[in-house]
């Protein structure tokens, strides 16, 4: 008969045990969903499903950010590209865009189409060209020849005018660089198209060249020929 109640002492022992093992499964469930969470979370907001921005998006935002405040050069982006005709009369070289004179209302006009807005089209340079026309030409021997080359040089370069004034400012460097590169240069690269794309090649690395020795950048893009005579 004592086998079927339990004495004051053990009363309630099991019941008080199994209380905490449920408390204690309770407490791990939480936990776990609370570690699921913090990382779902962390999850998304590098992935980009949360606040709206992908890692990709912050990068191209933080490099506008630091190429915005370099002082440095900037880059200037297409769309604020000089036309021919914005800028003032009498300016030398220089512009985001061709100099030359208007056209419109001038002798010789009358096209239908005068005055309309050149059409927006897809592709080309992500940056404007900003362009300048070097003063007088340059007249050199040749390596290995009786010829003698003459040629009138303008460069362009997808930055503001802080190039510019660079290659302006190192006007007797860069001349000389110049001069030494049509010296090296023989006939093929005179009298062939290849040889004349080589020798624009040849001679934008030494302005280049000029420039980062001079104040740490260079930022030429291209080389035009203007004139190009060989005698």
């Amino acid at each position: 008969m004592s086998d079927a109640k339990d004495t004051p002492e053990t009363e309630g022992k099991p019941k008080k045990k199994g209380k905490i093992g449920k408390i204690l499964v309770m407490a791990t469930g939480v936990v776990v969903l609370l570690g699921g969470g913090v990382g779902a979370g962390l999850y998304a907001a590098n992935s980009g499903l949360v606040g709206g921005h992908s890692t990709k998006d912050k990068a191209a935002a933080e490099e506008a950010e630091a190429d915005a405040s370099h002082p440095g050069p900037k880059l200037v982006p297409k769309a604020e590209q000089k036309r021919a005709g914005e800028g003032g009369e009498g300016e030398e070289g220089g512009g985001h865009g061709g100099g030359g004179e208007g056209g419109e209302g001038g002798e010789g006009g009358g096209h239908e189409n005068v005055g309309m807005k050149t059409p927006i089209g897809d592709g080309g340079e992500r940056y404007a060209s900003n362009y300048y026309q070097l003063p007088k030409d340059f007249t050199s021997n040749m390596r290995d020849s009786v010829h003698i080359i003459q040629v009138g040089l303008a460069v362009s370069t997808p930055y503001d005018d802080t190039v510019i004034n660079n290659l302006k400012t190192n006007d007797l460097a860069v001349r000389s660089a110049i001069l030494m590169t049509l010296g090296d240069a023989n006939e093929e690269a005179v009298f062939s198209s290849e040889g004349k794309r080589q020798l624009q090649r040849k001679l934008v690395d030494a302005i280049n060249e000029i420039l980062r020795q001079k104040e740490g950048f260079g930022g030429i893009a291209n080389v035009y020929f203007t004139n190009f005579v060989v005698q």
